[in-house]
């Protein structure tokens, strides 16, 4: 018999996660005032648990034990504000006299060491509350929980009553269902039952046990200590690391994959905070979110959305309304029946983005004590909700931040993901996309085996990446990552790697699908500081290779698919190329480049689609007079060439590259030898080519499209129709240049490029 008069200790059933369950807990530990609280939980935790008294400790938080020799096999304990363990580890540490709070479940050393051998998972696992909101006549666990647990008020009318009664209606499943599927539970249970053992020998019978309503019944069952024992014999055992990490509301919900999870915990700790009027208080703070959103929502709404769901809450005989309640008079009142509003209300209210915060004094790797040390610097803070951070490189603050989520990107930690500039797209704009998930705390401790900063990691992990990697793309897309983030110190062995793979590599569609990305390469050196002209010699290596064998390879019996890919990669090519003679890494480099694409151009033996392309190339480099251009396409457009081909041709001339529709605009003597072709197809060779004519012009901007069907109409040598007033100009030119006007273009194109100091001022 404890002091307070009971017999055995104070078993107290909840559900994880339960705001009324949370505040029963309270009530029963402020009427039994019990010696000690053993709680479901890791014993590895114990010596963390004082943490949870610090000031700076706000749940949402986790305890993460991971595996020492392999921090990815790990496993959480979330603990939100409103769960009852986390209410009754408080309770502990607020005592005048601080009551010992121990975990009692098995340790995470046996969890992890399962998870390593791949024991075979539970096949059907019972629903306690499924099967007792079922008898009870409800459809919804959820709606039967509230309405017996939630909406009891503070659970100080009889809490040992309610604990009683839970544990009893858990017995009785259990005698009906066995263990329910739950067949390692029957392990967990034994070795709780020894802590218990091990807290009668200490404090009697005079404590309390906080745990999952589930296991009450086994740990009140009689067995004897030897055939626990037996139980627990031969586990296996992995050595663990513990920490307390941030957690999120949105990944205590069944969504984010925690087992125990909810569907609504935003709801629930506004049901644990709110102590009085919740349905009031929570319909306010909907109209609060509604009207940020710029809907027109008042204070009458809110009146009329409580009285409807206080309505349906006694239709449905209810002791108060619920969240469905709630949310169908939301959606009847202040979203006009509309599901979207309704959805931002239950993503950002229902389940929520409140992120928590762990103290200092958290034991972490030395990595993690790096990464705080640099987003405390840097001031950028980790949250949960998605965010975009625009970064000007030339800053050195900005130039920081993009480093650093670099380099936690190449170590497989994605805080931020780049998005498309939408102001600008000069090299020293970067856009991110941040978010803060719980997951990346086990990510950082898996970094962790690459060294103890992020500089040095992000290096060790770029040297090994290098050396194993088995294609050409890998490593200079590796190369791209680690001039972008800075990593100076592992670009020697990328390099290696990257020569030593060129060397050997002979397909040359993976040799042009590498080059652009080193192009790429040596243009940051200006913005981001880093020295790329390490990559010149590769890049221009491998340049002359693709020169020597491309012709070949678009010779060489291509089928439709085939030109396509190759098409693409003398895009790419060209591109890349002129990029390395920008930046003077090849001297000849363009000159080499533009005598391949001739050969491409005039090559009978290659697929139209690439001879069409290398033909527009030249022409838009200047390097392939009118005359010459007209004499390629007659050739192309000749009665003597395969109709599907000469489509080709048409596509890689037109399509592709900015400004192929306008182009016809303007030159009669391209769109009169198209136009005359096209009427030349037999009516069955026209039917297999209309799908790539249409998607070839389709890509055409509509005013070029107009104007191609005005002067396809007007027949042959008309010019575009003129604009009334303007003598026989086209539409949308005067017949002479204005220079007040062109000058006029400049300031626009300064804020195109992004800075008048890209433009050199204009004399006079």
């Amino acid at each position: 018999m404890s002091p307070t008069g009971r017999s055995g200790p104070l078993l107290l059933g909840v559900r994880h996660h339960g705001p009324g369950s949370a505040r029963a807990v309270r009530a029963a530990l402020d009427a039994a005032r019990p010696a000690a609280v053993l709680i479901e939980g890791p014993p590895e935790g114990d010596a963390l648990l004082t943490l949870a008294a610090d000031p700076g400790m706000r749940p949402p938080v986790a305890l993460l034990a991971h595996a020492a020799d392999d921090p990815a096999r790990a496993a959480f304990w979330p603990l939100a504000e409103f769960s009852p363990e986390w209410v009754a580890i408080r309770w502990a540490q607020e005592q005048d006299a601080a009551v010992p709070v121990r975990f009692i479940d098995l340790p995470a050393a046996h969890t992890l060491a399962a998870q390593q051998e791949a024991d075979a998972p539970d096949s059907v696992r019972l629903d306690p509350l499924a099967v007792l909101a079922e008898t009870a006549g409800y459809d919804d666990p959820e709606r039967w929980w509230e309405d017996v647990v939630e909406h009891r008020g503070d659970g100080t009318a009889d809490p040992p009553a309610a604990f009683e009664a839970l544990g009893e209606a858990m017995g009785a499943l259990r005698e009906a269902y066995g263990d329910g599927g739950h067949t390692r539970d029957l392990v967990r249970e034994a070795f709780m039952r020894q802590r218990m053992r091990a807290a009668r020998r200490e404090f009697g019978e005079d404590y309390a046990v906080v745990c999952g309503a589930w296991h009450v019944p086994a740990l009140r069952a009689r067995t004897t200590a030897a055939a626990d024992k037996a139980l627990l014999t031969g586990l296996p055992k992995v050595r663990v690391e513990t920490t307390w990490v941030p957690w999120t509301h949105r990944r205590l919900a069944r969504a984010g994959g925690y087992g125990a999870g909810i569907t609504s915990p935003g709801w629930y700790a506004h049901l644990f905070a709110a102590r009085d009027r919740p349905v009031e208080r929570w319909l306010t703070k909907v109209a609060r979110l509604l009207r940020e959103e710029d809907r027109q929502v008042s204070s009458a709404h809110v009146i009329e959305a409580v009285r409807l769901a206080e309505t349906l809450a006694a239709v449905r005989g209810r002791p108060l309304p619920g969240l469905a309640e709630t949310l169908e008079a939301v959606r009847a009142v202040m979203c006009d029946g509309s599901d979207v509003p309704l959805a931002l209300v239950e993503d950002r209210l229902v389940v929520g983005d409140v992120l928590g915060e762990v103290p200092d004094a958290a034991p972490v790797v030395p990595l993690q004590r790096d990464l705080t040390r640099r987003q405390r610097s840097l001031r950028l803070k980790a949250e949960a909700q998605d965010r975009e951070l625009e970064l000007d490189l030339r800053k050195d603050t900005d130039a920081a931040k993009s480093l650093l989520l670099r380099r936690l990107r190449l170590l497989g930690i994605d805080w931020g993901t780049p998005a498309a500039s939408r102001g600008s797209t000069g090299t020293f704009r970067e856009t991110w996309r941040l978010r803060w998930d719980p997951e990346l705390s086990v990510r950082v401790a898996e970094a962790g085996i690459w060294g103890t900063t992020v500089l040095a990691a992000a290096t060790a992990k770029a040297e090994a990446d290098a050396a194993g990697a088995a294609e050409l793309g890998e490593v200079t897309t590796l190369a791209e990552q680690c001039l972008l983030a800075g990593l100076a110190g592992a670009l020697p062995g990328v390099l290696r790697a990257l020569a030593d793979l060129a060397a050997l590599d002979t397909d040359v569609a993976r040799l042009a699908k590498a080059l652009p990305a080193l192009a790429r390469s040596l243009r940051y050196g200006d913005v981001r500081g880093t020295d790329a002209s390490a990559l010149g010699t590769v890049a221009s290596g491998l340049a002359e290779r693709i020169c020597v064998a491309l012709p070949p390879a678009c010779a060489a019996g291509l089928d439709a698919d085939g030109a396509a890919e190759l098409c693409g990669h003398v895009d790419g090519v060209h591109g890349a190329i002129g990029l390395l003679a920008d930046t003077g890494a090849a001297d000849g480099l363009r000159e080499r480049w533009s005598a391949v694409l001739g050969a491409l151009a005039g090559r009978d033996t290659v697929p139209g689609l690439i001879r069409g392309r290398a033909a527009r190339l030249l022409l838009d480099d200047g390097r392939l007079p009118a005359e010459e251009t007209a004499r390629l396409m007659g050739l192309a457009l000749s009665p003597a060439a395969a109709p599907a081909d000469a489509a080709g041709w048409i596509e890689g001339f037109t399509g592709g590259g900015a400004g192929g529709g306008t182009l016809l605009v303007h030159d009669d003597r391209l769109r009169g030898l198209i136009d005359a072709w096209l009427v030349s197809v037999p009516e069955r060779a026209f039917i297999d080519v209309l799908p790539l004519l249409r998607r070839t012009f389709g890509a055409f901007e509509p005013g070029v499209r107009r104007s191609l069907g005005d002067l396809v109409r007007r027949g042959p040598g008309a010019a575009p129709a003129a604009r009334s007033g303007s003598g026989s100009a086209p539409a949308g030119f005067a017949p002479d240049l204005d220079p007040a006007r062109a000058d006029a273009v400049l300031d626009v194109v300064r804020l195109l490029l992004d800075g008048p100091e890209r433009i050199p001022a204009t004399p006079g």
